[in-house]
């Protein structure tokens, strides 16, 4: 019972937080000092939010051994849906296909969900 593992992926492209405050014309020092960060990951053209969570996901269940079918919740954290139709939640049950009993949700608000 609770978190037993967790996983993380980040794309290989980033671009710096000064050249985008640099680019977008901001104050020097509003995401590097404001926010913190040093760089943000971006995707490329074969990746989205669904390609991200199933690389997480299925590396989860190879890693550490899980069988699918033991898997009984199933919760995601996101910003973003690559279009509102479908939860990504819904594509990650691919990699449970006989287990037809996950409960979980997929929670579109980061800070929330995830």
């Amino acid at each position: 019972v609770g978190i037993l593992a967790m996983e993380f992926y980040t794309p290989r492209s980033y671009i710096t937080q000064a050249a985008l405050e640099s680019h977008s014309g901001v104050a020097a020092g509003r995401y590097t000092l404001g926010l913190g960060q040093d760089a943000m990951a971006v995707t490329g053209d074969a990746e989205d939010v669904n390609s991200l969570a199933l690389t997480v996901t299925h590396s989860l269940l190879e890693k550490y051994d899980i069988d699918p079918n033991d898997v009984g919740r199933l919760e995601v954290g996101t910003e973003t849906l690559v279009d509102k139709s479908k939860s990504t939640k819904t594509v990650l049950m691919d990699l449970f296909p006989n287990n037809t009993d996950v409960e979980g949700a997929t929670v579109i608000n980061a800070c929330y969900g995830g």
